[in-house]
């Protein structure tokens, strides 16, 4: 049956009947309760559903279309690879030029010292590669026990087993007796929330630091295999990095011979006006896991790219013990090669880089004029083409409203009856933003204006109800 052939209402029923939706109260979808809009087609950053409402996406599917919507070139790449070759293996020394021509285009691109990159089909699935070759790494080496992982509370890392332990947000782990044993974590890197009275930025990335030094103390720094961090914490709130924290880290790493897998599934791919994030904080990753902005989510792939260090010793392995038992069926799948190839093209030819360069610093400036000072606004933040207004009931005093009056998610249904599409993050009272990197000044005005209006009428809201 077509889609086409259905109404509206139709569809929304057959969802509610046989859809299981990923992050979703179960039982009030299933008995129509939650807003159930079906999207029926895109162009550029703009976005309509099947009752002719359009907004305007600002957090690009979820961090995902990064080249917008309604791209041609990538479109006719997908289309071409199907007719002449849907799908082949890449097992076993097999390959194809889709395939082969990515994992050179995605080592050039991120250059330094990347060797090789494995791919895969999500963010999540790439960091549970990039932890298996961590244990095979230090297997090979003859250092059985260096196993255990250190992540960061409201760092993501995905929603598997091991990534899901990973990612430091409780609502990943309630009831699914999670966070595994093997995994620990340390302090968030936010500035304005974690911040002693009086501690400058650089003081407080030093006690990051510090922290981390004697977490991996109290474990055994022969017990702990690898460091794992996006460059600008994502889903955990949208919070760059205070001046100085990738240094102080690496050092602590460097001291104790511990692995760093850089996180870039968020920042990779110029949204933050570096090709990587690693690049703009001057990490040192050993691995980095990639997914979303490979493809601007055309089609679905990941990647986890391998460093030097890493490489050779991965090869070591395979001359003693043979063949390395890892992969998925879908690795290196050709269309989504085809899809990814096509991006990274359009990435260099549209000078994507620059445009975020120009916009990104406008965005943050306009975000900051209209909204710092407001009396429910703690903090105004961002990087590149990504940013974050945090709600707060006391903003100087950093007092959070209380979680039962759903301040972030009343602001984010403010913010779609006003055009705009943005994100309640899950970690307090926080907007979020994300939009396609191809997003002009003009249209960031839109998502500016829209969010002041919309803050005020959230304030308008509590104030009405006694809150504040």
């Amino acid at each position: 049956m077509l889609a086409g052939n259905l109404g509206t209402e139709q569809i929304q029923e057959k969802d509610r009947n046989f859809l299981f939706h990923p992050s979703t109260h179960l039982a009030k979808h299933s008995r129509g309760e939650t807003p159930n809009r079906i999207m029926a087609g895109a162009e550029g950053v703009y976005m309509w559903d099947t009752a002719g409402n359009k907004f305007l996406d600002g957090f690009g599917g979820l961090y995902c279309v990064n080249m917008g919507y309604g791209v041609k070139e990538i479109a006719d790449a997908i289309s071409r690879q199907a007719r002449e070759l849907p799908f082949a293996h890449v097992y076993a020394s097999q390959t194809t030029a889709p395939a082969a021509l990515l994992a050179e285009a995605v080592v050039e691109y991120f250059g330094e010292n990347a060797r090789r990159v494995f791919f895969g089909l999500s963010g999540s699935d790439a960091n549970e590669t990039n932890i298996k070759l961590v244990w095979y790494y230090n297997n090979i080496l003859g250092r059985p026990e260096k196993k255990k992982i250190i992540s960061r509370h409201r760092g993501y890392h995905g929603s598997g087993l091991v990534t899901g332990s990973l990612t430091g947000l409780p609502f990943f782990h309630d009831h699914f007796d999670l966070p595994l044993n093997l995994v620990r974590h340390t302090t968030t890197p936010h500035y304005y929330r974690q911040a002693h009275d009086g501690e400058g930025e650089e003081a407080f990335s030093q006690r990051c630091a510090n922290e981390l030094e004697a977490l991996i103390l109290a474990e055994g720094p022969e017990s702990v295999g690898a460091f794992i961090g996006e460059p600008v914490l994502g889903t955990g709130g949208i919070v760059p990095p205070p001046a100085g924290y990738w240094n102080a880290i690496q050092k602590v790493l460097d001291k104790y011979d511990i692995l760093l897998i850089a996180d870039e599934v968020v920042c990779g791919f110029g949204r933050t006006g570096e090709k990587f994030g690693s690049h703009l904080y001057g990490m040192k990753p050993d691995f980095v896991t990639i997914a979303k902005g490979l493809s601007s989510a055309y089609l679905p792939i990941s990647g986890s790219i391998i460093g030097e260090r890493v490489w050779s010793v991965l090869e070591q392995g395979t001359e003693k013990h043979g063949a390395l038992g890892h992969g998925w069926t879908y690795s290196g799948h050709t269309l989504c090669a085809a899809a990814a190839l096509a991006n990274i093209q359009l990435l260099k030819e549209r000078n994507i880089l620059d445009h975020v360069r120009d916009v990104g610093p406008y965005w943050l400036g306009r975000m900051k004029a209209e909204l710092e000072g407001h009396p429910i606004v703690g903090e105004v933040r961002g990087v590149g083409i990504l940013s974050a207004v945090e709600l707060m009931s006391d903003p100087k005093g950093r007092v959070p409203f209380e979680p039962d009056l759903q301040v972030g998610a009343r602001a984010a249904a403010a913010l779609l009856e006003n055009g705009v599409i943005a994100r309640a993050m899950p970690h307090g009272d926080i907007l979020g933003y994300a939009p396609p990197l191809v997003i002009t000044r003009e249209e960031v005005d839109t998502i500016v204006s829209a969010t002041a209006k919309s803050v005020d009428t959230v304030y308008s809201g509590l104030k009405a109800e006694g809150v504040i």
